[in-house]
């Protein structure tokens, strides 16, 4: 559970220490790797006990911060040189000042972490920091760790991990009660029965008000490179941070929202695996469209709202030809490769939309590779 939180002046210094002393440790663990590994052939074992009395700032922050931080270098790591893990990012990269997520994570140890009162969050080395907390753990949940961040527009977020056993969901599925949908970068998605997911656009919308925030920032001290900025730059730059992080929250409460609808609605969605980053690229001419609908997101969240329900998420290969067979009678159309044809027009009779017509043949394609793995 992710809570807004409000710190004193004193705790968001403290934070911002943490979040630096997090970052120099990283930096200072991955180099003495390489060094290492540049001298011996090998990666040397290192932890941030080493570094405090040579950096004696680091002892003021919490130490559980900097242990997680060796556990994140060594993930990263693994994840590196691991040919089978879904999240190889290549090789350790330095975090930035600049750049890097201002986060941390603490663990819980004998009450070290807690919700009191319903109105703060205890933290080490920090204290009772106030907090809004809109949803209250059940009594049974186990807090085990808590990750503070700070987002680019100023506020703080604390986001606690509670441990609670799973309660068996005996909900039974009916595989008739299922919907397809194929990806549409104008309205985030066709389903089979022929209905548009959302005509919102909230970057397009903003756009304007982005654009002379953004205009009035390139126009004060602090906007050229190795240029000091000034107050009223850091000012100007929280406010274009405010909306792009407006325009996030928009995104997101829309998918959660339409996700949930359909989670509940039906027992057996059927979607593409599409890769949205190559979609993105200029070459399809709708790059901005489909990043700013968050079709990836959506899918994401489709998933997990399933999978807690015990329904089914079914992923059909994207280069299954879903806008080339007609729905009606199976002819394969070669012609619909081309993406300026909108409406599929067959010899048997049927006159369909592109969109629909692929919402069909997937809700189809889904729902015999279903069959085949039951």
């Amino acid at each position: 559970m992710e809570y807004r939180v409000y710190p004193t002046a004193e705790q968001g210094t403290m934070f911002s220490k943490t979040f630096g002393c997090c970052r120099k440790i990283y930096n200072l663990m991955l180099s003495d790797k390489i060094e290492g590994y540049r001298t011996t052939g090998k990666f040397p074992a290192v932890t941030p006990a080493q570094y405090k009395d040579e950096y004696p700032y680091l002892r003021e922050v919490d130490s559980l911060a900097l242990a997680n931080v060796q556990m994140n270098l060594q993930a990263a790591f693994r994840h590196a040189f691991s040919k089978s893990h879904k999240k190889n990012n290549g090789f350790p990269k330095f975090k930035s000042a600049k750049h890097s997520r201002r986060s941390y994570t603490t663990n819980n140890q004998k009450g070290t972490v807690a919700i009191i009162d319903n109105k703060y969050i205890r933290l080490p080395k920090i204290g009772k920091v106030k907090a809004v907390i809109h949803r209250i753990p059940d009594s049974s949940c186990i807090l085990k760790s808590a990750t503070v961040s700070q987002e680019s527009d100023g506020r703080y977020y604390i986001s606690v991990l509670f441990e609670f056993d799973k309660v068996e969901n005996a909900y039974i599925v009916d595989k008739a009660n299922a919907i397809g949908l194929d990806y549409a970068s104008d309205g985030l998605y066709v389903d089979s029965n022929g209905n548009a997911g959302t005509n919102h656009k909230y970057y397009r919308e903003s756009h304007d008000k982005l654009a002379r925030a953004q205009c009035r920032l390139s126009r004060m001290q602090g906007s050229k490179k190795h240029e000091d900025k000034s107050n009223n730059y850091i000012k100007q730059l929280r406010k274009v941070n405010r909306i792009h992080r407006h325009i996030a929250n928009q995104r997101l409460d829309n998918l959660h929202k339409i996700s949930t609808e359909i989670a509940n609605q039906y027992d057996v969605v059927c979607v593409e695996s599409l890769n949205m980053r190559s979609m993105a690229n200029r070459g399809f001419g709708n790059g901005k469209a489909t990043l700013d609908n968050g079709y990836g997101m959506f899918l994401n969240m489709l998933e997990y709202q399933l999978s807690d329900r015990n329904k089914y998420l079914v992923k059909v290969d994207k280069w299954f030809p879903s806008s080339q067979i007609c729905s009606c009678c199976g002819t394969l159309h070669p012609e619909m490769k081309d993406l300026s044809k909108r409406k599929m027009i067959c010899d048997y009779g049927l006159t369909i939309s592109r969109d629909h017509n692929a919402a069909i043949n997937i809700l189809t394609e889904g729902l015999r590779l279903l069959s085949e793995a039951a």
